[in-house]
């Protein structure tokens, strides 16, 4: 453990101690415990305590005999610089323990940018970097969360990636560990487990022009994929009534209750709304006593529902009308994120607004019906303009727009489609006569393929061509009360390289940490430098990765993994796209993506397993 009065000296110099102290209000404290399990979040204390995974996986974790759950997040500069200096290791926050001292160490991989900051930590709590360097006396590393999905850009640095829902993954990795504490055999067993990818126990071999030919197991017990885990009941699921409260300022601040996992649109770029299929939903009971258990144990003012699509919930009327009634009752403030803009949500913004109405966001992701058809997005003109008409009926006078810059097959008709919905909701604004200043932001995204998406084979626009387009879209953006913002180029090409990299792709990454490169996803500290020489130094090609359309038929390093939904669902996706031919919401008719083979998938009380089969 870290002397106090050591501690207490660093402190005293850094610009946020509070980081560091651990002593929130609901925090766990354990005796002796058999496991000890460091929850590590590979940004700053402000950012993970906004994660709901955390507070999720800590809970579950916790309730368990013999199991301790601890939280480290990435230091600031100034507390690492600190901590090197007087040789101070990385430490948990509930014990001050240090991290070699914990059976596991396991990150969350929310985002790529976070990459070089995961070995920043281990080399700050003098863990080696690489699995193969660490012997018995070390700490397991393990990982999970979206990024996972493809784990081989980290393969190198961890033990074991957790495919899928943690909630059951976890638990039985801690208790296989008081079984079996030698590492050699713990792997082995735990390999058996459904969504446990070990990646020592997969050689992978290349072609000469640098794609993976195949994955071969080295080891008996490993699969020859590896199937994500799936709760299929979500209702009986673990959730904390109890989260930790923060002692300063984080990005969420306030009651998160998750109401259902999965989604049903079929967005093509969107690697959440595939992976997190089927949906799962809690009753509508079950929300409200999560939600005011929350609120009467931690003392938040404010509530919020977590889902990809809140008001796509089966009962969302009965549910938001409910909260909304309880929650002026409580003085408690309400947010209902990720709305659809149809009538009733309209209505039940216009109450938890009032008056005081902050910004409405509304995504229709392409400036045009074809580049929105070829995503699957699924919305029209008429649904813009009737909804943002109704928005401005009732009082909104900021209007947000987000869209996405890159999509395949996009033209720059698409791009002059984007300013023609900011110019016709100008427009508007006026023929409605709309008093005081009325404002529209336009943000754009760059695409990113993802894994596990109908886009994953589709390739990255080149960076010059993203700075082109930034440049057409902003001349035709110069319209009196629009704003326009963009995203970086150089990161969102970082983006695209790991989260389709390989196993040599690990070899970059370190090389980027050597050269200084951490908090990669925060603008003030993003390092191109020091990522232009890793690309130097290893000599991999970045376009290889990113700006390179891959064929059907070629090896993915990501197929050792299976994530429930088939290949074949997503090349038909894929073809699908470049017609513009659109692909219904699941709840109007399966789509056969294959996800019912594992688990049971249904919308308003149909079978879809025995409605359809199965894959189609």
């Amino acid at each position: 453990m870290i002397e106090k009065k050591k501690l207490d000296s660093l402190l005293k110099r850094v610009l946020k101690p509070a980081r560091y102290i651990g002593n929130e209000f609901n925090l766990v404290y354990k005796e002796d415990p058999d496991i000890r399990f460091a929850f590590a979040f590979p940004d700053k204390y402000e950012i993970g305590m906004s994660y709901v995974g955390l507070q999720i996986l800590y809970h579950v974790l916790n309730r368990e005999d013999g199991i301790y759950c601890e939280r480290v997040f990435a230091p600031d500069r100034d507390m690492e610089d600190l901590m090197r200096s007087e040789g101070v290791p990385l430490f948990s926050l509930e014990t001050k323990r240090e991290l070699t001292e914990f059976d596991f160490v396991g990150f969350t991989l929310q985002y790529e940018m976070s990459f070089t900051n995961i070995l920043n930590m281990l080399d700050l709590a003098q863990i080696p970097l690489r699995s193969e360097d660490r012997g018995e006396d070390m700490p397991l590393i393990v990982a999970g969360g979206p990024c996972a999905y493809n784990p081989e850009p980290l393969a190198p640095f961890f033990d074991l990636f957790m495919i899928g829902d943690g909630e059951l993954v976890l638990p039985e990795l801690c208790r296989l560990r008081q079984k079996f504490p030698e590492k050699r055999r713990f792997l082995e067993e735990a390999a058996r487990i459904r969504g446990v990818y070990v990646p020592s126990f997969y050689d992978v071999s290349y072609n000469e022009d640098g794609t993976v030919r195949e994955y071969r197991a080295n080891n008996e017990n490993a699969p020859e994929k590896v199937l994500r885990c799936i709760i299929d009941n979500l209702e009986d699921a673990v959730y904390p009534s109890e989260p930790i409260v923060p002692i300063i300022d984080v990005v969420h601040d306030r009651a998160v209750v998750e109401t259902f996992r999965g989604c049903t649109r079929g967005c093509r770029f969107c690697q959440a709304g595939m992976i997190y299929r089927p949906v799962r939903e809690r009753s509508e009971q079950t929300i409200r006593k999560l939600a005011f258990d929350q609120l009467e144990s931690s003392g938040h003012d404010e509530l919020s529902l977590l889902s990809l699509s809140t008001s796509d919930y089966s009962k969302f009327e009965d549910l938001a009308t409910g909260l909304m009634r309880d929650c002026k009752k409580s003085n408690v403030a309400l947010s209902l994120p990720s709305l659809r803009l149809d009538s009733f949500s309209f209505n039940v913004l216009n109450e938890i607004q009032g008056y005081r109405k902050s910004g409405l966001t509304f995504a229709p992701e392409a400036g045009t019906q074809r580049l929105r058809d070829v995503i699957n997005k699924n919305i029209t003109e008429d649904n813009i303009y009737t909804s943002l008409g109704q928005a401005m009926d009732l009082g909104w006078k900021r209007i947000k727009l987000y869209f996405m810059m890159g999509l395949p097959t996009e033209t720059f008709d698409d791009l002059d489609g984007i300013a023609q919905i900011a110019r016709n909701v100008m427009d508007m604004s006026r023929e409605k006569g709309i008093k005081g200043r009325f404002s529209v932001s336009v943000s754009v995204s760059n695409f990113v393929p993802k894994p596990f998406t109908p886009f994953q084979w589709a390739a990255q626009d080149l960076r010059s061509s993203f700075v082109e387009k930034h440049n057409h879209l902003s001349k035709q953006l110069r319209i009196r009360g629009v704003q326009f913002n963009y995203h970086d180029s150089p990161v969102s090409y970082l983006e695209a390289v790991l989260a389709r990299g390989d196993r040599k792709t690990a070899d970059l990454i370190e090389a980027a940490w050597k050269n200084g490169c951490t908090f990669d996803s925060w603008s003030e500290t993003f390092n191109e430098d020091g990522w232009n020489k890793a690309f130097s130094d290893t000599g991999l090609d970045g376009a290889f990765y990113a700006n390179r359309e891959r064929s059907f038929d070629e090896v993915l390093p990501w197929d050792i993994i299976d994530a429930g939904i088939s290949k074949n669902f997503l090349i038909r996706e894929a073809k699908k796209a470049l017609s513009a031919e659109t692909t219904p919401d699941c709840r109007e008719g399966c789509a056969g993506c294959g996800i019912n083979r594992y688990t049971v998938c249904s919308h308003d009380g149909i079978n879809l397993k025995k409605a359809c089969g199965g894959e189609m």
